[in-house]
């Protein structure tokens, strides 16, 4: 397996492969100047031998050619007569099927090519993602592009995914949502200028594997070449971190963002791209770091929300998030002039100083 993919990598390979890929275009551009060289070499014996005008001299070639034959025009002298039959009636006809059918094969591998991810796009002020989950990367692509096109500043941005995921083409689920993927490396600066990271607009650096350490060093080796390849203005770049001890590193080689990978909830990688600083409140709703969430069973009747958390915050106690109603429901960001009727209270505060629920009482009270 390691033999197969480094001879896949190798310069030589990539040679062939290129040359396979522009095969059929220059067929299809060879055809086409010979077709036009004989359109030239019909018409000037028609000029000379029938002695017709230019213009009546390609008309009566097109027409030859293309089997209309409309019968205005003719060759009437034996020399025309067999010009018409060598250029136009056994060469050009047959160069003419030539070019129709190498077309339409250029057409159909183009397809193909832009199906199983073998085209490059020149696309610009794109976003980029970089890498694909392990697991399940359908449904998380489907969440974060359905995520990031609920956004107005990014809803008409194409989005172009550079993995070696999905050879066969990428699912129609991904396609309806004008996906496009490219089949090549991300530590490759080929594969690398072919998705255009130059001229994207953002760029999402995913982990490979979410509970690998190793996949921190590929994101580093994408940022150091990203580095190398773009110029000004930068993407903004966004990257997960598996491990948080690497955050500094990936910010000193070209992140704005590193965030760790979550691949429950893709809506936290959205929120760094569309509100820069939102994905660090939402990574300590999930973890214990710096803040967290807590809920408190207090008693509250007929209060203004607004009272409630002005109450928290000048007893330095935390943020209120949300309440908990008397029939159970959580209510999250009521408006500041709602009045509560709460058996609970949801608080953000500071990890190193969690409030006691005596204390938050004793705060409500002042109210």
């Amino acid at each position: 397996m390691l033999t197969l993919r480094v001879l896949l990598r190798s310069d030589p390979y990539r040679r062939f492969s290129q040359y396979l890929n522009i095969d059929l275009k220059a067929r299809v551009e060879r055809t086409l100047l010979t077709l036009l060289g004989l359109i030239v070499l019909h018409t000037v014996a028609m000029m000379v031998f029938e002695s017709l005008g230019i213009a009546d001299a390609v008309w009566l070639t097109l027409t030859t050619m293309t089997t209309v034959g409309y019968g205005d025009l003719s060759a009437t002298t034996p020399a025309g007569q067999m010009a018409t039959i060598v250029l136009a009636y056994f060469f050009g006809i047959t160069v003419l099927a030539q070019l129709a059918s190498d077309y339409i094969d250029y057409r159909l591998q183009r397809k193909n090519k832009m199906i199983r991810g073998q085209w490059r796009w020149k696309m610009h002020n794109h976003i980029l993602i970089v890498n694909a989950p392990k697991a399940n990367a359908e449904t998380y692509f489907l969440r974060l592009v359905n995520q990031i096109r609920e956004g107005p500043e990014w809803r008409d941005r194409p989005v172009q995914i550079l993995t070696r995921d999905f050879p066969d083409g990428l699912p129609e689920s991904l396609q309806e949502l004008d996906v496009v993927h490219y089949q090549g490396y991300p530590d490759d600066d080929d594969s690398l200028r072919a998705v255009g990271i130059d001229k994207a607009a953002a760029v999402l650096v995913l982990a490979r594997d979410e509970y690998r350490r190793s996949s921190d060093s590929l994101t580093l080796d994408v940022l150091s070449r990203l580095s190398l390849l773009v110029g000004t203005p930068r993407p903004r770049v966004i990257a997960e971190s598996v491990l948080d001890t690497n955050r500094e590193r990936l910010v000193a080689f070209g992140a704005n963002t590193v965030l760790r990978p979550v691949r429950s909830y893709p809506e936290m990688l959205v929120q760094a791209l569309v509100a820069p600083g939102a994905e660090k409140i939402l990574e300590n709703l999930f973890t214990h770091h710096d803040d967290q969430t807590v809920r408190y069973s207090v008693n509250v009747q007929n209060h203004k929300w607004s009272d409630i958390v002005t109450a928290m915050m000048n007893a330095n106690l935390g943020t209120a998030l949300a309440y908990v109603s008397s029939d159970d429901q959580v209510i999250c960001h009521p408006r500041a002039d709602h009045r509560i009727d709460a058996k609970a209270l949801i608080m953000m505060v500071r990890e190193d100083e969690v409030p006691s629920e005596n204390e938050v009482k004793q705060a409500l009270a002042a109210v």
